[in-house]
């Protein structure tokens, strides 16, 4: 499904300016990635989309809904900071419990096959496994039932380079196969060169751009995906120049 914004912004309750009026268009089974450096407005843009945060009434379109006032329509799914930090999963509660609370009976063959990929077993007891074992059961259960649109903020950087990969090849099938819808936010380029159709760039609170993965390939002919995050974060830090103190930061009167 398709992501429309129209002069979509945000203020924070604090006034500071969370997002700056931006307009994009993600065309259903697009594979956006996310770029810019630690405090860019991403976790923000991103929770906007998922419905977690308000925004202008009319400026926001996710599969046809307002993904605030319509309560977040169910084939939106947002993987983020709070799903990650879930106290649940470092309980003494044994993986085939989980995937049966998370809707694994209702998708056996979804829930099978993300197991094998994400190299899963099911008798592990969440309190007893490493940060990245937890992780790869909390994708599991995250991407169990099927969605329309993926919004995943930093979610892979505890995978090892196989289940990271993977996980990549599934995401990428699913917006082939389903014409599904994703964004994702990461600081992680490996194996990324061949994985977006689209690109989007934001600095200091701003959408900078937000192209198709073909216009940024003819922008920076033989460059990485690396190699273009890298310039433009370092451009971005460049004209910010030192870090302001919050209290000095722009706010909306």
């Amino acid at each position: 499904m398709s992501i429309t914004a129209q002069n979509l912004s945000y203020t924070f309750p604090n006034g500071l300016v969370g997002i700056h009026p931006t307009s994009f268009d993600l065309p259903p089974g697009s594979r956006t990635l996310l770029i810019g450096a630690n405090g860019a407005g991403k976790s923000t843009l991103l929770r906007i989309l998922a419905g977690k945060t308000l925004a202008k009434a009319d400026s926001l379109i996710v599969q046809g809904f307002d993904p605030f006032r319509d309560c977040s329509p169910p084939g939106i799914r947002y993987l983020g900071t709070e799903w990650a930090g879930n106290p649940i999963v470092r309980h003494d509660i044994e993986v085939t419990q989980l995937l049966k609370y998370a809707g694994g009976d209702a998708y056996p063959d979804r829930r099978d096959h993300l197991v094998q990929l994400l190299d899963v077993d099911p008798t592990w007891h969440m309190h007893e496994v490493s940060d990245g074992e937890r992780r790869r059961v909390q994708l599991v259960m995250g991407l169990l039932v099927p969605w329309e649109t993926l919004l995943l903020d930093e979610v892979t950087v505890d995978l090892d380079v196989l289940a990271r990969t993977n996980l990549l090849n599934f995401l990428k099938e699913e917006t082939e196969t389903r014409q599904a819808t994703i964004v994702y936010a990461t600081h992680i380029f490996d194996g990324l060169n061949q994985w977006p159709t689209h690109v989007a760039h934001m600095s200091q609170s701003t959408m900078l751009s937000c192209d198709t993965y073909d216009v940024v390939q003819r922008e920076f002919p033989g460059k990485s995906i690396l190699e273009i995050a890298l310039g433009w974060i370092t451009g971005d830090m460049e004209r910010r120049g030192p870090r302001l103190p919050r209290a000095k930061r722009q706010r909306v009167n």
